[in-house]
């Protein structure tokens, strides 16, 4: 009886860096989400969807954020999706918290735009980041 084994699977190490693509994709979106939560804050605008889609839709991203995190050992790549998790679960948690009150929905829109302009910041590292560097994967 022949045993056999499935060869085990190695995680690569970068998932964005070196591929300036994703970096100006992360760059142009999370620039675009912190104008919009800047522009929520400085208008007073602080509805929030309680709807079933919304929640739906923040957990799926939750989930993405948490599965791109454990895919990639770039510290970059995962500072990128640290932050855009940080920002999906406040998300998530204003969409099932329905009795919030103003003051904190202010307050997680103001943060919210602070993570967004920071994940921009780390995208423009990661698009210019060269993805073979030794020091970049721990």
């Amino acid at each position: 009886m022949q045993i056999t084994t499935k060869p085990r699977r190695i995680k690569p190490a970068h998932l964005m860096c070196g591929q300036p693509i994703w970096g100006l994709a992360g760059v142009l979106s999370c620039s675009y989400l912190a104008y919009l939560s800047w522009g929520h804050v400085r208008q007073g605008d602080f509805d929030w969807a309680h709807d079933a889609w919304s929640i739906v839709t923040y957990a799926v991203w939750v989930l993405l954020m948490l599965g791109l995190l454990t895919e990639t050992r770039c510290w970059r790549e995962r500072a990128f999706f640290a932050l855009v998790l940080a920002n999906f679960s406040m998300g998530l948690a204003l969409v099932i918290w329905r009795m919030a009150p103003v003051g904190a929905v202010r307050e997680v829109r103001l943060v919210s735009a602070w993570l967004w302009a920071i994940a921009a910041l780390v995208s423009v590292v990661i698009a210019v980041s060269p993805s073979g560097s030794r020091r970049s994967t721990q």
